[in-house]
Formats: C-alpha cells, sequence, structure tokens
C-alpha cells in the first residue's frame, strides 16, 4: 500500500530523476540516478552540483555528514578553515599524516567531539539503544586543501556513516539532511544543555594531535540507536517518522534491536566465513570439522567498506614486513582494477608496479622481472581482482602463488565480483578482501567490507599478531545492522543473477560481432565482458562446483560497441535503473569508463577499457522484463548504427 504513495511510483528506474536517489525515496541510498549519457558528463564537468542529492558515499559526501561538518565548523572551525568528519582517532591521524606527506605539507589539526542526547534531542535519539554518546574526530583544514582531504576520504573509505550523522544531528535536536529536510547549514554554537561534549588538544605545526580518555566509558565510535531508514519530511516539527520506523523495523523482525549489534556482526563473521569454504552445506554454518580446516570467524575483519578494506589490507602487509625486518618493497597491482585500489598502492608506501593486462605476458614478464631483481628490492604484495572490474578477466592465480611461495610475497585478492559463493580463490591467497556494499548486501542502502586472514599460508601468524595489535571495529553498529538483514537470503540471491546474466549475455551475445554464426550486417555490439567468454578456463580453474544456477559466473559484465553513437543509444533506452555501484537487487547500468577515468580515458583504452564501454549488473527482475529492456535497447543502438553509415554515406 505505501508504494502507491511514491512520486516514482508509475516510473521505468530508468527514469528516476537525474541526482536522486537509488533505490528511490531510501535516505542511505549508495547509488544515485544518471539516467543519460549525456548526465554522467554532466557529472564529471561539474554540472549537476545543484541537482545531486545522493551519490556514493566515497565520491559524494553524504548531506547529512555534510551537515554534521557544518555544525562542527560552527562551533569549533577557524576563519578559512573546512572539516572532514572519522570515526576513530587512529583514522584521524592517518588522515592528518597523508596531508602532512604531500608537498608542501599541508598542515591540520584534531578535534575531539563527543556528542550526547540532551533536552534539544530528537525524541527518537537514543530511545532502547543503552548508547550514551557518538564520538567524532573532527580534522580541521584550510578550505583550499579540501580536496585532498576529500582524496583520503575516497580512497580509504574511511569516513563516518551517514548513519552516525544523522544519529549525532537527532543528539544536536536536527532532523537528517536530504530531500524534504533542512539544506545542511552551519548550526549556531552548541550549549551544554544540547549534550555536546569536545577535547581541543593542543596542536603543534602541522596537526598535532592527543586523546582526551575521559570520555571513553560508553562512548562508542562504532554504535548507534535503534536502525531505522529516518523519515524525510517538509515539516521539521515532525519527528515521529523514526519511532514508526524502528516499530516496523523491530516488531517483525526485519531488522535485530540496536543492541545486538555485536550479534549482527558476528553473524556476518560467521556468514562469510561459511561462505569461503567451499564443503559448506548449509550458508554460513560449518561443521566441527570444515572449521578445523579452513577460514573461521575469528579470521574474519569486517570494515566501513570494500575499499577499507583493500587499504587495510595494504596497510597490513606493510607493517607485517616492516616488523620482519626486511625492506618494504614495492605492490604490485595486477590485472586493471578498480580505480582506487591502484590509487592506494601508488599513493601509500614505496609505490606500485602496474601489470595492466593482467594475462600471460604480463606474467610472464612479472616472473622474469622478479628473477633478476636485486634482493635487496623485494615485492610486498600483489593485489588482484578475481574477476577485474570491468573486463571481468581472472589471473592465473596457480602460478601467481607459485611464484609468491618462491619469492616470499603476499597475495591479496578482492573477489567482489566473483563473489565466495560462486569462486574459491581462498587456496591462492594471504588476505581475501570484499566488498559487502556489493551483492552480498543486495539492498544498495549500507556500506560495508570484509577482510580475510587465511590460515593456510605462512604468512598467517605475522600478521594475525599485527591485526590482534592494531585492528579496531571503525563499522558502525547501525550499517552492520542493516548489512546482516540484508545478507540473510545472499545465496539465493546469488542464483537469481547467475541465471538472468547467462541469459542476457547469450541474446547479447549472439548480437554481437563475436558470434560469427549469424552475420554480422547491422550488428554494432562489438564484445561482451563476462567470464563466460573472457579467461574462462581461469575462472572455471577456481569456481565452485557444482555451479549455482546456471554458469555460475556470477551477474556483472561489460559491453563494447563500434562507436560511441551506439554505446549512447544502448544506454539512454535501457530502461535498468542507470548509476554507479554494482551487485543490487535491481538491474544497474554505468558508463563506467566515463565515471571512473575521465580524467584519463586515453590512458585507460591503452587496457582495453573503451570509453564507451558498458558496464551492466544484472538484478532480480523476472526474465520477460530484462529480455524486453535489452531488445529495445539493442534495437536502438543498432538504429544509431544504420543512421550513422548513412550520415557517413551521404558525406
Amino acid at each position: 500500500m505505501l508504494a502507491t504513495l511514491s512520486p516514482f511510483a508509475t516510473l521505468t528506474p530508468s527514469q528516476i530523476p537525474v541526482g536522486r536517489g537509488l533505490p528511490a525515496l531510501t535516505s542511505h541510498a549508495i547509488s544515485v540516478s544518471l539516467p543519460l549519457w549525456a548526465d554522467n558528463i554532466a557529472y564529471e564537468e561539474g554540472e549537476l552540483v545543484g541537482k545531486m542529492e545522493t551519490g556514493y558515499p566515497r565520491f559524494f559526501i553524504h548531506l547529512s555528514i555534510q551537515k554534521l561538518a557544518a555544525n562542527c565548523l560552527a562551533k569549533f572551525g577557524q576563519a578559512g578553515e573546512d572539516a572532514m568528519l572519522f570515526p576513530t582517532p587512529r583514522i584521524a591521524a592517518e588522515a592528518r599524516d597523508f596531508l602532512a606527506a604531500q608537498n608542501p605539507p599541508i598542515p591540520s589539526r584534531i578535534v575531539e567531539r563527543v556528542i550526547c542526547p540532551g533536552a534539544n534531542s530528537l525524541k527518537s535519539a537514543s530511545a532502547g539503544t543503552g548508547i550514551d554518546c557518538i564520538e567524532l574526530q573532527v580534522l580541521f583544514f584550510g578550505k583550499e586543501h579540501f580536496p585532498y582531504a576529500k582524496a583520503f576520504w575516497q580512497h580509504t573509505g574511511d569516513g563516518i556513516s551517514s548513519r552516525m550523522a544523522d544519529r549525532a544531528l537527532a543528539f544536536l535536536g536536527e532532523l537528517p539532511a536530504g530531500p524534504g529536510a533542512p539544506n545542511p547549514a552551519p548550526a549556531p554554537a552548541a550549549s551544554s544543555s544540547n549534550g555536546s561534549a569536545s577535547h581541543i588538544a593542543p596542536q603543534p605545526q602541522r596537526g598535532g594531535y592527543s586523546r582526551n580518555r575521559h570520555y571513553a566509558r560508553k562512548c562508542v565510535p562504532g554504535a548507534a540507536p535503534a536502525p531505522t531508514e529516518p523519515a524525510r519530511t517538509d515539516s521539521p516539527a515532525e519527528d515521529d517518522g523514526a519511532d514508526v520506523s524502528t516499530y516496523v523495523e523491530e516488531r517483525y523482525g526485519r531488522n535485530l534491536p540496536l543492541f545486538n549489534a555485536p550479534l549482527a556482526k558476528t553473524a556476518l563473521k560467521r556468514r562469510i566465513a561459511g561462505g569461503v569454504l567451499p564443503q559448506d552445506k548449509e550458508f554460513g554454518v560449518s561443521s566441527e570439522a570444515e572449521v578445523k580446516r579452513g577460514v573461521t570467524d575469528d579470521d574474519v575483519y569486517l570494515y566501513p567498506g570494500g575499499m577499507s578494506a583493500i587499504w587495510h589490507a595494504h596497510h597490513l602487509a606493510r607493517v607485517a614486513r616492516q616488523r620482519s625486518g626486511t625492506k618494504e618493497g614495492k605492490s604490485v597491482c595486477f590485472g586493471f582494477p578498480y580505480t582506487d585500489t591502484l590509487k592506494i598502492l601508488q599513493k601509500w608506501g614505496p609505490g606500485c608496479t602496474f601489470y595492466g593486462n593482467g594475462d600471460a605476458a604480463d606474467l610472464d614478464a612479472f616472473e622474469a622481472a622478479l628473477d633478476a631483481q636485486d634482493k635487496s628490492e623485494p615485492i610486498l604484495a600483489v593485489f588482484s581482482e578475481f574477476p577485474s572490474n570491468p573486463l571481468l578477466r581472472c589471473a592465473d592465480l596457480k602460478r601467481l602463488r607459485q611464484l609468491a611461495d618462491k619469492h616470499g610475497f603476499l597475495i591479496v585478492i578482492d573477489e567482489t565480483i566473483g563473489n565466495f559463493i560462486n569462486v574459491d580463490v581462498v587456496p591462492y591467497a594471504d588476505i581475501i578482501v570484499s566488498s559487502l556494499t556489493k551483492i552480498f548486501s543486495g539492498d544498495s542502502n549500507v556500506m560495508g567490507g570484509s577482510l580475510i586472514l587465511n590460515p593456510a599460508q605462512k604468512s598467517y601468524e605475522a600478521l594475525k599478531a599485527v591485526q590482534k595489535e592494531q585492528y579496531e571495529d571503525a563499522y558502525y553498529a547501525e550499517d552492520a545492522v542493516y548489512m546482516e538483514r540484508n545478507s540473510r537470503d545472499y545465496r539465493s540471491r546469488i542464483k537469481r543473477v547467475n541465471d538472468n546474466a547467462y541469459d542476457v549475455t547469450g541474446y547479447l551475445y549472439s548480437r554481437s560481432l563475436a558470434d560469427t554464426t549469424s552475420p554480422a550486417d547491422g550488428k554494432v555490439i562489438k564484445r561482451i565482458y563476462y567470464p563466460r567468454y573472457e579467461t574462462t578456463e581461469l575462472y572455471e580453474a577456481c569456481q565452485n562446483t557444482p555451479a549455482l544456477g546456471k554458469g555460475g559466473f556470477g551477474g556483472l559484465f561489460s559491453v563494447t560497441f563500434t562507436s560511441l553513437a551506439a554505446s549512447r543509444a544502448f544506454y539512454d533506452t535501457l530502461k535498468c535503473a542507470k548509476g554507479p555501484s554494482l551487485g543490487t537487487s535491481f538491474t544497474l547500468a554505468s558508463p563506467y569508463t566515463l565515471l571512473a577515468h575521465y580524467g584519463e580515458l586515453d590512458w585507460a583504452a591503452e587496457f582495453g577499457v573503451e570509453s564507451g564501454l558498458v558496464r551492466i549488473s544484472v538484478g532480480q527482475e523476472e526474465v520477460p522484463t530484462l529480455k524486453e529492456w535489452f531488445h529495445e535497447s539493442v534495437a536502438a543502438a543498432e538504429a544509431a548504427g544504420r543512421a550513422e553509415a548513412a550520415a557517413k554515406g551521404h558525406a
């Protein structure tokens, strides 16, 4: 019944207005609607600033976080400063050090702010949670240096959660920011009545920091009140929506109550550990014998997002190598990766060697370099995606493992796209990272990431020792509760997208130039990038058997076309949702190269990542619906191809 009230109820997914969240009417939507090819270019050119209500959280700072940062600036900021919010002192210190490492060094300072409920708090702010306060680390820096602070936010994924910002605002007596709520604006200085406390440490040059431990008691960085999607309302006086939402969530069992957030995190870790065990019979449940043979929940670590897990995997490898007494060494990025993975390896530590094709020739070159290298210049770790994003190609993990054992480096595998239900990369990895934000969640309304240490590798004890000392749980409790709920049907959703993507790619392949069994006349699709058609033997070497559903190749694929006109027509006509991210329960398309590499299109093209590439994450829709969408979009692309050919013929 509520769905009929939605202003988007009569729209196809592709008609959701530009800049609105995907899913629509979701306070913490992970994606954002960019329905036309031109919208993506306008976004990259900075022309949609006034239209963007949300965006992917590492690239677009949520409006509630902006509003809370403005409040912190009003209370503690100095003239000419901007601010960025982090959940723990260690993360804030890493951000400070990142700014200080720039050339020239960028000065900054950290303020620790503890926000507790007070007389002005919204009545739903902390009911029934047992949590008194929220602790923030506020990094202040010159406004002109915002792009550098934003780079840290984007690359590491360690900024505060939008749900944490909503709750802090509620403690301060303010509504969340977003559609129907007041725009972010500096709030008046808070008095003691609003429950806010702060500690400003003496700041030496370049942003020194010391922490006051007095407020550690019951001020939980990863804690939040009852899991709700705070209602957006045009009436600032109304704050009952959160109470109603909380009641619905808890009464009908969709979410655990927030005071059970530690149980939600334990369930997540066990679910992940159970998934990576090939012998597992029930998702998330492992027998005693299986636990003794493989990964346990004690080897699984949760992070605020997938990129956070990758950043911390790199940091973990660096610290473990440093403590071994040997030179740290460069990392290797093997295969064309998601953009921020490469940026992490380049910007932290001694640097990175990039083998962008990730094929047999690159592996030969890497092996030759290893054999020829000076022993005083070791390799720290190889980072590789399985399969890669966006070309869905797989590295030869068996051969990489042999080289790692011979030369003493680590292997870090990002299996987000393959996912551990479809593939088993445990035998080859020292560390496995994954973005839980994607298909593990599916609902596109919460961020999360995981890091797994492999107890079967020689590196395990050294890595485990560092994790025991340095790991901190910065995964916000309310996000963990949502992630636990979303992931309960993970396995069944994997089967559905395996089946759907198999059918869709089969049709698209039949309309591509790669299919030589039918005439090429009129075809404008050049290639389908999907493990079914790309490096299939390498994928199948790590595939769990029997495959779940048709093929077991996952739900993500990419398509290239004979011209940009055909790419645009295909994308603009496609009736699915369109925006960044992947693994959503709804089909989601993106002109990936434009969004990920707009400023380096020629460089990306050197590795086969064409500017006209369209990446598609297949969802849970019914097959007839998917067939209709893709038939229409292919017809439009082919029509554009004919029009372009006719125009050239008349020229």
